[in-house]
């Protein structure tokens, strides 16, 4: 079986669709045929129980991962999606940020677990929203990363200093990272605003956005609610439709083949 490609979702600006997004596109993805695994390096753990995965149930986690470098087949959980697999975070992901810091080689942790998950088509990482620790272990580890971003004159600003980070990270740990796409997320044309700042990502970065924009929507806020990606829980809403062309957007940008 082919390497599975990598993708992590990073912004350090929180409320930026990030975790709804990487929730979705996977889902998406695993609907099209794909085996893929979510990975939650997020303390918030809002990846976990966006795929209905109780957090109760789960005894290995991203910390286990990262501090005590255990196998795939200790701490993946499989969800009631098909072909969606988790691995879980809880709240004490937040102390591996602390504990890492005496590991040797602390920022190629996550990079030597995705080495052993060979059984997947893609993976995705939920990065927390800081440039932490837990955000450079995703990145090292990564193929790729789509960036979400809100269209607002401050998330111009994170931009930059994210960009600074995907290059310092290139630099030292992993040469071969890639942007794969800047993600435009609660998109709504009608605010001038919104094509105002639009047009100034395009000066700049107008051969990364991804033409699939996500709009507001009720129905997505609503279902990390019912532990649902959106192509369950609304199926046939304009979120849903969103998201299916944003994969399959991202899936020939990375050239996998779906069977």
């Amino acid at each position: 079986m082919a390497k599975p490609y990598v993708i992590a979702l990073a912004n350090q600006k929180g409320g930026v669709g990030k975790t709804t997004s990487c929730v979705n596109i996977a889902s998406c993805a695993a609907a099209m045929g794909l085996r893929v695994l979510l990975v939650d390096s997020d303390p918030q753990g809002n990846t976990t129980s966006g795929v209905g995965v109780s957090k109760k149930s789960i005894k290995k986690t991203v910390y286990d991962v990262l501090i005590d470098g255990i196998d795939p087949s200790e701490c993946v959980v499989k969800t009631e999606f098909e072909r969606l697999w988790v691995v879980p975070s809880t709240i004490n992901l937040a102390g591996a940020e602390f504990e890492l810091f005496d590991i040797p080689h602390r920022e190629r942790r996550m990079k030597e677990f995705i080495s052993k998950c060979c059984d997947y088509d893609l993976i995705m990482i939920d990065c927390p929203p800081s440039l932490s620790m837990l955000t450079i272990n995703a990145l090292t580890a990564s193929d790729g990363v789509i960036i979400p971003m809100q269209c607002e004159y401050y998330a111009l600003e994170g931009l930059t200093q994210l960009m600074m980070t995907i290059r310092k990270v290139k630099e030292l740990y992993n040469p071969d990272l890639s942007l794969l796409g800047i993600l435009i997320t609660m998109y709504n044309s009608r605010l001038n605003l919104s094509m105002a700042v639009l047009n100034e990502i395009k000066k700049y970065y107008k051969d990364k956005l991804f033409t699939t924009t996500i709009p507001r929507s009720v129905k997505l806020s609503e279902a990390p609610g019912f532990g649902e990606p959106i192509n369950y829980h609304d199926k046939y809403s304009k979120a849903s439709d969103s998201y299916v062309k944003l994969t399959k957007e991202i899936i020939e940008r990375i050239g996998i083949v779906v069977v």
